[in-house]
């Protein structure tokens, strides 16, 4: 089945409704989260805009892990006739163009806007001194070892090729592994999604660390692959979902409404309230504030995982605008963070409360995206910088 880069089907006669639906709800999300961010950063200079980025921008921590989890749908386990290397040559080699195009076409469109009509920008989440002729050029090679500030969601390719290296030797256990033997990972999995909370308050309970270091469980300055490294993170949302669809729920529509809906609420109060709390308590400090958010924590888990099942319970066909939205998702992603800023400025109005800002932030953010990646779909160049 060939898929695009974000592992949507790239034939209609290959579509799955549900995954569909779910690549559209989940890129939706990433817009919108990115659009709550200039809120979030306003702290306690604007309090009211900052709370009202914290609810919403919680409300969508489950968009990343979808997007794993989706890939793992697709792409798990691997056809037994692809070899390494054709693997890789198929996935890696068509994430590579447009990480490179974008991780040069955005700081370029970003440096233009500053220095033009975004040179007044007030968006509190944006360091205005960096865009210069020098910090252009910093980020013009840069992105060789990480992603800057104007292409922050290209982390997220980063991550996708680390998934694609390892998928190999997961698809091969896959294939042989028994029900019982992917639960057993998966409880193992499920622990580490603990593991960031431990991290957070060893230290209230007179943990010092090693030599300054405060990592755990082996974790220290000369090693960072510490007891769950090699079981933690995305991988879990790799396997999870292949078993979900492998060994769908069978529960009836009651216990599963029962389970889910205060699962996902549970979940998204702990993310929402706890960010506010973790800012109250460490105020500046942004790695802290970040552990409540990380995609692979419990709370977040716990709103991703309801989405996951009930949209495969619902089963939804996704019709011609579901099925092509859902095929331009991976340029959305790419592009819709420029855009962002660009409409933070354009709906900076004092008169037009931060919820309707956010909102209209996101539907036209997203448009613009979307015009931009079709566009480069009718050409058949430009095409494989967002397919």
């Amino acid at each position: 089945m060939k898929t695009n880069n974000l592992g949507t089907p790239a034939s209609a006669s290959t579509r799955i409704g549900w995954v569909d639906w779910l690549r559209v709800l989940a890129c939706v999300m990433v817009v919108f989260a990115h659009c709550c961010d200039g809120f979030v950063a306003q702290f306690d200079t604007d309090r009211s805009a900052f709370l009202t980025g914290v609810f919403f921008g919680s409300l969508f921590r489950p968009s990343v892990p979808l997007f794993v989890m989706m890939t793992g749908v697709l792409l798990l386990p691997l056809r037994p006739t692809d070899s390494l290397s054709t693997f890789y040559h198929k996935r890696i080699g068509r994430v590579v163009t447009p990480l490179i195009f974008w991780s040069l076409a955005l700081p370029v469109m970003a440096y233009l806007y500053f220095s033009g009509a975004g040179a007044g920008s007030v968006n509190p989440s944006v360091d205005m001194s960096v865009y210069t002729p020098e910090g252009l050029t910093y980020r013009l090679w840069s992105w060789v070892l990480n992603f800057n500030f104007d292409t922050t969601p290209l982390w997220y390719v980063y991550m996708l090729v680390g998934l694609y290296l390892i998928m190999p030797v997961i698809g091969a256990w896959l294939r042989s592994a028994t029900r019982k033997d992917i639960r057993t990972f998966l409880y193992v999995w499920f622990a580490t999604l603990f593991i960031p909370y431990i991290k957070l308050y060893a230290p209230q309970a007179g943990y010092l660390g090693n030599y300054g270091n405060m990592d755990i469980l082996g974790g220290c300055d000369w090693n960072a692959f510490g007891l769950v490294y090699y079981v933690s993170g995305f991988i879990g949302y790799l396997v999870l979902a292949y078993y979900l669809r492998t060994y769908p729920l069978t529960w009836s529509r009651a216990k599963m409404t029962a389970i889910l809906v205060p699962m996902f609420l549970i979940g998204y109060c702990i993310t929402s309230f706890g960010f506010v709390a973790l800012q109250e308590y460490y105020p500046g400090n942004y790695a802290y504030l970040e552990i409540i958010w990380l995609f692979c924590g419990i709370n977040v888990f716990m709103m991703t995982f309801p989405v996951f099942v009930g949209m495969q319970r619902l089963n939804p066909s996704s019709g011609k605008i579901i099925g092509y939205l859902a095929s331009v998702t991976f340029g959305v992603y790419l592009c819709h963070f420029f855009f962002v800023m660009v409409n933070y400025d354009l709906f900076n109005q004092s008169w037009i409360p931060s919820v309707i800002r956010i909102l209209l932030m996101g539907v036209c953010t997203f448009a613009m995206a979307a015009v931009v990646t079709i566009l480069f779909r009718s050409n058949k160049i430009t095409n494989r910088l967002v397919n």
